[in-house]
């Protein structure tokens, strides 16, 4: 009686690993669309705002939060700005949702209440539970100043975010670059913990200096699971 061969042929062994190949690129596909539909939910979610933002300023001339006759002019409006033309931090941030919401321009039902700090009845949230914020600053890119000088408008994603999300966000409506175009990277933490800056781990690389200089990135390797930007106005 001859001896049986055993194990797997060539084709078994091919049969395999085509199905692990399957297996895998399925995985990775299912990642990518996650991705993807986590990515357009912030950009609608920035558009939308940014909609509002405008459609307000086309309806009353003045700024959502900085406007001097909202408590008059828009029904249950609990307060008004000082009409400068800038959505200053504290109340006037907080304020600049209820006006939104009160004239119809998002959803949700924000009363500010003279509160100068974000909570859940006065401010929205991005998918990832950070506050977002409304403001004249100068908080995003490479800039952490608060006072008027070299600041903008700008709409901030709050924190919380996946760096390869906002970057991907970046990559899709802007440049790419966590320190230019209208789409930046910002440490506003928004009553949580401030997304950390450069240097391993952090959100964005710094430029490297050289005969082949590297620009700043969005620090993807590093899996920073709490990041940030700015879209500016």
């Amino acid at each position: 009686m001859g001896n049986r061969q055993t194990g797997f042929t060539l084709i078994e062994i091919a049969i395999v690993l085509v199905i692990i190949g399957l297996l895998l690129g399925g995985v990775l596909k299912g990642q990518e669309l996650i991705t993807g539909a986590r990515v357009r939910n912030l950009i609608q979610q920035q558009d939308g705002v940014k909609a509002a933002y405008f459609g307000f300023l086309d309806r009353y001339k003045a700024l959502p939060g900085d406007y001097s006759g909202a408590a008059a002019n828009i029904t249950g409006a609990t307060g008004s700005g000082d009409g400068d033309g800038q959505i200053e931090a504290g109340a006037e941030s907080i304020l600049a949702w209820e006006h939104l919401a009160k004239s119809g321009f998002i959803n949700g039902s924000y009363v500010a209440n003279g509160a100068t700090t974000p909570t859940d009845a006065n401010n929205p949230k991005n998918p990832y539970a950070g506050y977002m914020q409304l403001i004249y600053d100068g908080v995003y890119g490479t800039g952490t100043s608060t006072t008027p000088a070299g600041s903008r408008h700008n709409l901030k994603t709050g924190p919380n975010i996946p760096v390869e999300i906002v970057g991907e966000l970046d990559r899709k409506v802007d440049d790419g670059s966590p320190y230019t175009g209208a789409f930046q990277f910002s440490p506003y933490a928004g009553g949580g913990t401030a997304p950390t800056g450069e240097g391993t781990g952090g959100c964005v690389t710094a430029a490297v200096a050289g005969t082949a200089p590297v620009p700043a990135g969005w620090n993807v390797a590093g899996g920073s699971a709490n990041c940030g930007g700015a879209s500016l106005y």
